[in-house]
């Protein structure tokens, strides 16, 4: 997604880098550029012809042509302008104190609602909550059904109401949530066209009966610009909330999720870039204008590292790998924490040009697999010392791998790099209770504590010869 209109703004952007000052007319070409740039992405006209000109007008401000820096300047303001595009931080997905708390989703025939409807739950589960899916689509073959595999999956009941028609469904899943003590119910109803009445009218008659917290619509990323008329027919009809933008990590020019805020006036809530349960994430406007710009999403990747960091580990171990004194049982608990962030494509994409690498193949997601096939066929002592790995180990481990010795060479380079780039990103870690050293406790005893992951906001400030390891890592 924004891969095309990604890689035209960084050209255009280079290309006023390169003038150092610049003119009135520069700043006309590139708006130019980026108007071109931005319908070619399916992005609504209007919204287009209302932007480039907020951005025209900044840009053509004394304090930008005549900086040292105009052209950084000029990215600012597309920076500045995009996040005002894409919505605000005011628009976060808040539960409300009622008890249950109720969210109806609604949307297009096969826009991903009942996949959301799972992805949902299975975050507010996450966050503490107790969530009940209620199976409102009756119409749908084995649409309930899907919601029942999914719901067992991620270990959250299903309420179905066989039989009943959806607006009963609805009311009685509120009273099943009392009696079992769920305190969100999420409604999934059926898929429907926003120019049939008769479903409309009862998406209509579901909220009258339920009075929901929030109702989200769910979207089709791939839909394009089209989306921005179906959402205004059901803002019209059922007034909802919020956006969840579904499909995220298909290959759609991304014009609807550009569009959707300017002209319906509803912020995009979450988006969904996978299959994983995992998969759905809060949409922070700032975080994406960045990433459609190039510049990737740190902050994100930061979050999610601390979210994975839960294992504990005793205090020597924690302190071996600070001092960069790593094991390939490091490399394994590595591998877990990677995957517990949402696997490699996960990571890489919200690092600079990330989205770039993942969608030209550069990145092998599997490469983590065969790390864990190789670890496993070594011996107790050749994980934990590597050093001892000669050329007879390294066939013998091989062999037990199923793999060609160059791969447990790679392995071993990689494992070096991945020492070496530890250390100098700083792996710190703090003691629970405070501190930034521990002690141990009394004789005899081992203090436990739980490791921080690394500074990873350092990544801007390696070599080029530690980001050349780091990609050669996942390759």
């Amino acid at each position: 997604m924004f891969d095309n209109l990604s890689d035209r703004l960084q050209t255009i952007f280079s290309s006023l880098r390169s003038k150092g000052r610049l003119s009135e007319t520069d700043i006309d070409a590139a708006m130019r550029e980026i108007r071109l740039a931005m319908l070619e992405a399916d992005v609504n006209f209007r919204v287009v012809r209302s932007f480039v000109d907020a951005v025209k007008v900044r840009a053509l401000e004394a304090e930008v042509l005549e900086s040292l820096t105009p052209a950084q300047n000029v990215i600012r303001i597309v920076l500045d302008q995009l996040t005002q595009l894409l919505g605000s931080d005011q628009d976060r997905f808040t539960i409300t104190q009622r008890i249950p708390n109720v969210i109806m989703l609604v949307g297009l025939q096969g826009s991903g609602k009942t996949t959301a409807a799972a992805k949902l739950a299975y975050r507010l589960k996450g966050q503490g909550h107790n969530p009940l899916l209620v199976a409102a689509d009756v119409y749908r073959p084995a649409a309930v059904e899907q919601l029942q595999t999914l719901g067992g999956e991620i270990g959250v009941a299903v309420f179905r109401g066989d039989g009943a028609q959806p607006v009963n469904i609805a009311k009685a899943s509120i009273q099943e949530a009392i009696d079992t003590l769920k305190n969100v119910v999420i409604i999934d109803t059926a898929g429907r066209l926003h120019v049939d009445e008769q479903m409309m009218d009862e998406a209509a008659n579901i909220k009258a009966a339920v009075n929901p917290d929030q109702i989200l619509m769910v979207v089709d990323a791939m839909t394009g610009q089209d989306v921005v008329n179906v959402a205004a027919a059901f803002a019209e009809r059922v007034d909802f909330d919020g956006v969840i933008m579904a499909k995220m990590d298909g290959d759609a020019r991304g014009g609807g999720a550009l569009s959707i805020r300017a002209v319906t006036g509803k912020p995009i809530k979450f988006i969904s870039d996978g299959e994983k349960p995992s998969s759905l994430d809060e949409f922070h406007p700032d975080r994406m204008a960045r990433r459609i710009l190039g510049m990737g999403d740190v902050v994100s990747l930061i979050e999610k590292a601390q979210a994975a960091a839960d294992e504990e580990m005793e205090l020597e171990e924690a302190e071996r790998i600070a001092r960069a004194e790593l094991t390939f049982d490091d490399f394994l608990m590595m591998n877990q924490q990677i995957r517990k962030m949402g696997g490699v494509a996960s990571l890489i994409k919200t690092l600079p040009g990330g989205d770039k690498a993942l969608g030209s193949g550069q990145v092998d997601e599997k490469a983590l697999d065969r790390m864990v096939v190789i670890i496993n066929s070594m011996t107790v002592e050749e994980r934990q010392k590597p050093t001892v790995l000669n050329g007879s180990r390294r066939a013998r481990i091989a062999a037990g791998a199923g793999v060609p010795v160059t791969q447990v060479n790679q392995l071993v380079k990689q494992f070096d790099e991945t020492r070496r780039m530890v250390k100098r990103m700083g792996m710190t870690e703090t003691i629970a209770g405070g501190g930034k050293k521990g002690k141990k406790g009394k004789k005899g005893k081992k203090a436990k504590r739980g490791m921080q992951m690394p500074d990873l906001g350092v990544l801007g400030k390696l070599s080029p010869a530690d980001l050349q390891g780091l990609e050669d890592f996942f390759k």
